[in-house]
C-alpha cells in the first residue's frame, strides 16, 4: 500500500466531502486517511484508476492533469516504452501517449513525470509564452471538422493565420493552454509546436505568397484487384474489406480494378480478406509502379481474351454456318452421334480452356454463397453443352424433334463475350489517360548543385534543403523556392493555365511544371509524396474511386440482380416446359439459356465508375480538383453561385490608393501608425498598409495590447498612442465621431476602394483607401454564369457602397455586404431556405463555414488551406471561369452517368422479356443464345465508349486571356 495526497477541485462543502468519503468506502484496496474540500490523502495499491473514476463520476476533479508535448518519439515502440514505464507507477491513474503528446492523470508531479520520459531517452517540450502559437491537430477528418473548429476559434482575441486538418497557427492574447482547451472542447486534440520563434513587439508579420495546399484524405491505401467481372463482384469485395477491423471506408472501382481503403487496418489482413472472398489483390508502392502494373495487367488481359475469343469463334463460326446453310444439327443416326460426339468433346476442351475462367469464378462465387456474371455465363453455356451431350449419348430419351444439339451456342457465347471483354479492356485502358499524363510529368532525375558542381541524381536521392539546377526545357523535379535566375514555366497540366508563368527569385516552382527558357537555381522544399503534383495525383485517384448516390443505387440493384435473373430463368424454363409447344425441352433450354446470357450485369457495373473516372480526370486537365464524385452530382443541380469578393472576384492583392487626414498627422505618419499597429495581423488589408509603409521605407514602431475584432477591426498601443483601425461599425462601437468624414468615405468607396478608419487617442485621425483590383476575367466569368441560368450573388464584409461599386462593374444585382464571418454561413442558410441549391466560392479562412455549409464549396487554389479543406472543388488556376467549367463538367458527367445507367437498365428491362419469349406469339421464333451473347458484349462496349466521350469535353468558353 502507498500513501498519496491528491488535490480536489469543484468540492465546495462538507456535503461534497461526505459524498466522496462514501464513494471511497465502497472501493476495495483503498483506505481513506484524510479529506477536506481541497485535497485528500489515501493509502492505495494499484487501484488508483478506480479512485479517479469514482470521484469523477460524482462530478468532481481529482489529482493532476498534464499534457506534455513530446519530441524524439519516432515509432510505436517509443510510445510503448513510455506506456510500459507509466503502467508500472502506482501514482498514475490514466494516460494516453502519442508520438507528440503525453496526456496523464495521477498523483505524480510534473517534474517526476518529465524525469521518467527523459530517462527513457525522449524530451518534454516546454511551452512558450509568446503570442504566436503553432499547433499540431488530431481528430479532424474532413472540411466540416475544419469549419467547426474555425467557428469555435473565431473570437475577438484570436486571429487565425492558418488552419487545416493537421495544423493550426494563431496570433492571440490567450495562452497556449487556452487555445488547447478550446480545441479539446470542440472535440479535437491540439499539440503545441515549440520550434517556432515567438513574435516580439518589433517583429513584422507579412503574409507570404499563398501556395495552394491540396490535402488528400489520410490513411488511404490502394490495391490492384483481379478476378472482378461485374457489379456483384464489387459488392462482394467491398463487403469482405469492410469486415476487416480498422477499415473505416472502402471504394472499389470496377473500371480500374482497384480498391481504395481508408483506415488503420493491416494491409495483409485486407489482402487475405479479399483472397478469402475468391479474388486477388496486390499492393503497388507508388503511382509509377502501379501504373506499370496496371498496364501489364491490361495488356495481358487483352491478349488472353483475344486468344480465347479466336479459339472459340474458330469452332463456333463454322458450326453456326453449318446450321445456317442447311447442315443437319439433329441426332438421327449412329453416324451423326459419332460426329457430333467428337464435336462435343472438342467443345468441352474449349470450355475448359478458353472458357475456364467463367467456370472457376462461378464455382468460387458458389462457395461464397453469391452469384455473379460468371455464374450466368457458366450456367448458360454449361446447360447448352450438357443438353447437347445428353442428346448425343442417349438420343432415344428425346422425341425426334428435340434431338437438336447446341454446341455452336456454347462456343459462340464464350467467343462473343470474351471478345467483348477484350474490347472493353482496351477501352478501359484509355479512361485514366489524364492521370497517366500527370504521372508522366514527374521526372526521374534531378540536377543537384553541391560545392559548385552540378550532379544528376535519381529523384529518390533528393532531400529537402538541397539546391537544384533547372535547365531550359527540363521538368521541375520537386517543389521549391527560386533563389537565382528568371524564366517562364509552363504550368498548364497542373493549373489549366494556357500561358507560361514568369518565375524569379522568391517565387515557388512546383514539380511537373516545364521550364521554357532561362536557367533557375531553386531550393528543394517538398519532395516525394509531399509535392503538389503527388498530392494532386492522390486526390484525383481518390475522387475516381468515389461513388455518387446514383452509383450506390446501382450497387444496391446489382446485389440482388443476378439471383433475380436466375429465378427468372427458372420460371421461364418451367413456363416453356409446361405450357410451350413441342418440343418443350428445346424451347425450355433456348429460353432459359438466353435469359441467363442476356442479363449479365457488366454494363450496370461499369456505368458509373467509367464516367466518374473519365470525368474526374478531365477535370484535373482543366485545373479543377474534385474531392469526390458525390460533389459532382450535387454540382450538376446548382442554381445559385455565391461569390466572395476579396481574393475571388478580386486579385486578393490590395494596395493603398487614397487617404484623408483629420488632425495634424502627415500622410507618412498616418501610414506609419496604421502599419505599426497592423504588423501583427495577417488580414489582406493589413498587408496592404504594411506593404505601403515598407515601400516608403517608413520605420515601424513596436505595438502592444494588440487585439483583433473579427469582422470589425483591430486595436492596440503604438508609440504611446491608443489606436483603433477598422470599419464604421467598429468606430461607432467605440464612440468615435465619424460624421464629418462621411463625404470622404463615400468618395473613396465610389471609386471601388475600401475605406478604413484610423482613430488616435479617441478621435478620428484619418481614412485610408485600399483598393483590390478585379481579376481581369471576373466580368466575363460572371456573364458566362448568368448565361448558364445561374443566380450570381456577391457576399462580402466590405462596406455597402464599395460592394455596390464592384457589383455594378460586374453586372451583379444581388449583393450582401458588411457581413461578419459567421454571417456568411447564415446567408447560405437563408438562400437554402428559399429553395436554392447553392455553390459557395471563396478563398479565405472566414469563408470556411460557408464553404462547408453550401451544397458545393469551391475554393480558389491560391486561397488558404482551411478554405480548400472545407470545399469539395479546388480551382488550381486563378480564374473564375474555373467555376463555370466545374459546373458544366459536373452536368456533363452526371448526364453521361444517367445515359449509361439508362442504357444498362433499358437493355436488361427489354432484353430479359425478349429472351424469355414474349415475342414468340407474334414472330414464332425465340431469340438465339448466340445473339444474346453478342448483345451482352455490345452493351458493355457501348457503356465504356460512351464514358470515354467525356475525354472530349470542352467548356463553353475556352478562356485564353489570363
Amino acid at each position: 500500500m502507498n500513501t498519496i495526497t491528491l488535490p480536489l477541485a469543484n468540492v465546495s462543502c462538507m456535503h461534497c466531502v461526505n459524498k466522496i468519503r462514501d464513494a471511497i468506502s465502497l472501493l476495495p484496496n483503498i483506505q481513506l486517511i484524510d479529506i477536506d474540500t481541497e485535497q485528500l490523502t489515501v493509502s492505495v495499491d494499484s487501484s488508483l484508476p478506480n479512485l479517479f473514476d469514482a470521484i469523477s463520476a460524482l462530478g468532481y476533479q481529482v489529482g493532476f492533469h498534464y499534457q506534455l508535448p513530446l519530441t524524439g518519439l519516432s515509432c510505436g515502440r517509443c510510445v510503448a516504452k513510455i506506456e510500459q514505464a507509466l503502467t508500472a507507477r502506482h501514482d498514475i491513474a490514466h494516460f494516453n501517449i502519442t508520438k507528440q503528446l503525453a496526456d496523464v492523470y495521477g498523483a505524480i508531479s510534473e517534474q517526476a513525470l518529465t524525469n521518467i520520459i527523459v530517462e527513457l531517452g525522449y524530451q518534454v517540450v516546454t511551452h512558450s509564452a509568446a503570442q504566436h502559437y503553432d499547433f499540431t491537430l488530431n481528430g479532424l477528418s474532413c472540411g466540416k471538422c475544419v469549419a467547426k473548429l474555425t467557428t469555435a476559434l473565431t473570437q475577438d482575441n484570436i486571429e487565425i493565420i492558418t488552419l487545416d486538418k493537421n495544423a493550426l497557427s494563431v496570433i492571440t492574447s490567450l495562452t497556449a493552454d487556452d487555445i488547447i482547451a478550446i480545441v479539446t472542447t470542440t472535440g479535437y486534440q491540439a499539440t503545441l509546436h515549440t520550434d517556432i520563434e515567438p513574435i516580439t513587439e518589433t517583429d513584422t508579420v507579412i503574409a507570404p505568397e499563398p501556395e495552394p495546399i491540396i490535402a488528400p484524405q489520410d490513411n488511404a491505401t490502394q490495391l490492384l484487384l483481379s478476378g472482378l467481372t461485374c457489379a456483384s463482384c464489387v459488392a462482394s469485395v467491398e463487403k469482405a474489406i469492410k469486415a476487416v477491423d480498422g477499415v473505416s471506408n472502402v471504394n472499389v472501382n470496377l473500371a480500374e480494378r482497384t480498391a481504395l481503403i481508408y483506415g488503420q487496418a493491416p494491409l495483409q489482413a485486407i489482402i487475405q480478406a479479399i483472397e478469402s472472398a475468391g479474388y486477388g489483390a496486390e499492393e503497388s508502392e507508388d503511382d509509377q509502379t502501379r501504373r506499370i502494373r496496371q498496364q501489364q495487367q491490361n495488356q495481358q488481359t487483352f491478349k488472353t481474351h483475344i486468344r480465347n475469343a479466336t479459339a472459340s469463334l474458330a469452332l463456333g463460326v463454322p458450326l453456326m454456318a453449318w446450321g445456317i446453310f442447311g447442315g443437319s444439327m439433329v441426332i438421327n443416326s449412329t453416324t451423326s452421334q459419332i460426329s457430333w460426339g467428337i464435336i462435343g468433346l472438342i467443345t468441352l476442351a474449349l470450355l475448359v480452356t478458353a472458357g475456364k475462367d467463367f467456370y472457376i469464378n462461378s464455382w468460387k462465387a458458389f462457395l461464397h454463397h453469391r452469384a455473379t456474371m460468371d455464374t450466368l455465363v457458366a450456367l448458360g453455356t454449361g446447360a447448352a453443352w450438357l443438353f447437347s451431350m445428353t442428346v448425343v449419348l442417349a438420343p432415344n430419351l428425346f422425341p425426334l424433334a428435340a434431338r437438336h444439339v447446341y454446341f455452336e451456342a456454347s462456343a459462340m457465347i464464350i467467343g462473343l463475350i470474351t471478345i467483348g471483354h477484350a474490347l472493353e479492356a482496351r477501352a478501359r485502358s484509355r479512361t485514366s489517360k489524364a492521370l497517366e499524363r500527370l504521372i508522366d510529368l514527374q521526372p526521374q532525375t534531378a540536377i543537384v548543385v553541391e560545392n559548385g558542381q552540378e550532379i544528376e541524381r535519381p529523384l529518390s536521392a533528393v532531400i529537402a534543403g538541397m539546391t537544384l539546377r533547372l535547365k531550359p526545357g527540363a521538368k521541375v523535379a520537386v517543389d521549391g523556392l527560386v533563389i537565382e535566375g528568371t524564366s517562364y514555366l509552363d504550368e498548364s497540366m497542373l493549373t489549366g493555365e494556357p500561358l507560361a508563368v514568369h518565375k524569379k527569385a522568391g517565387d515557388h516552382v512546383r514539380a511537373g511544371t516545364i521550364n521554357q527558357q532561362g536557367s533557375l537555381l531553386f531550393k528543394a522544399e517538398h519532395i516525394g509524396s509531399d509535392t503538389m503534383l503527388a498530392r494532386i495525383i492522390q486526390l484525383v485517384r481518390q475522387a475516381q474511386s468515389s461513388k455518387p448516390a446514383l452509383a450506390r443505387l446501382a450497387d444496391t440493384i446489382s446485389s440482388v440482380f443476378v439471383p433475380s435473373v436466375m429465378i427468372i430463368a427458372i420460371i421461364t424454363a418451367m413456363a416453356w416446359y409446361y405450357f410451350g409447344p413441342q418440343p418443350a425441352s428445346v424451347y425450355m433450354l433456348v429460353a432459359a439459356t438466353t435469359v441467363l446470357i442476356i442479363a449479365c450485369p457488366c454494363a450496370l457495373g461499369l456505368a458509373t465508375p467509367m464516367s466518374v473516372t473519365v470525368g474526374v480526370g478531365r477535370a484535373a486537365e482543366l485545373g479543377i480538383l474534385i474531392k469526390d464524385a458525390e460533389a459532382m452530382q450535387q454540382a450538376a443541380s446548382i442554381d445559385t453561385v455565391v461569390l466572395d469578393k476579396t481574393g475571388t472576384l478580386t486579385e486578393g492583392k490590395p494596395q493603398v490608393v487614397d487617404y484623408k487626414i483629420y488632425n495634424t498627422l502627415t500622410r507618412e505618419q498616418l501610414i506609419q501608425l496604421a502599419a505599426s499597429l497592423e504588423q501583427g495581423s495577417e488580414h489582406p488589408l493589413a498587408n496592404a498598409i504594411v506593404k505601403s509603409a515598407q515601400q516608403q521605407q517608413l520605420q515601424l514602431y513596436p505595438h502592444s495590447d494588440f487585439m483583433t475584432y473579427s469582422g470589425l477591426g483591430v486595436s492596440g498601443t503604438v508609440d504611446q498612442h491608443q489606436l483603433l483601425l477598422g470599419n464604421a461599425k467598429f468606430m461607432v462601437q467605440n464612440a468615435i465621431t465619424i460624421t464629418h468624414a462621411e463625404m470622404d468615405f463615400d468618395f473613396i468607396a465610389n471609386q471601388g476602394a475600401t475605406p478604413v478608419y484610423l482613430a488616435q487617442n479617441g478621435a478620428l485621425a484619418g481614412i485610408i483607401g485600399i483598393s483590390d483590383p478585379l481579376r481581369k476575367d471576373s466580368l466575363s466569368a460572371v456573364k458566362r454564369m448568368q448565361k448558364m441560368g445561374l443566380k450570381v450573388v456577391m457576399l462580402t464584409g466590405d462596406s455597402v457602397k464599395t460592394a455596390k461599386v464592384i457589383a455594378n462593374k460586374l453586372g451583379i444585382t444581388d449583393v450582401v455586404a458588411e457581413v461578419l464571418p459567421d454571417g456568411k454561413a447564415a446567408q447560405i442558410t437563408l438562400l437554402q431556405q428559399q429553395g436554392r441549391r447553392v455553390v459557395m466560392v471563396g478563398d479565405g479562412i472566414n469563408d470556411a463555414p460557408a464553404l462547408a455549409l453550401a451544397e458545393v464549396g469551391i475554393a480558389m487554389g491560391s486561397g488558404t488551406d482551411v478554405a480548400i479543406e472545407s470545399a469539395q472543388f479546388t480551382l488550381m488556376r486563378h480564374s473564375l471561369h474555373g467555376v463555370a467549367d466545374a459546373l458544366e463538367l459536373s452536368k456533363a458527367t452526371l448526364r453521361n452517368i444517367k445515359e449509361n445507367l439508362f442504357g444498362a437498365f433499358v437493355y436488361n428491362t427489354l432484353g430479359i422479356p425478349i429472351a424469355a419469349g414474349v415475342l414468340f406469339p407474334l414472330t414464332g421464333t425465340l431469340l438465339s443464345p448466340v445473339i444474346a451473347g453478342a448483345a451482352m458484349a455490345l452493351s458493355s462496349i457501348t457503356v465504356v465508349s460512351n464514358a470515354n466521350r467525356l475525354r472530349l469535353f470542352k467548356p463553353s468558353r475556352q478562356d485564353q486571356e489570363k
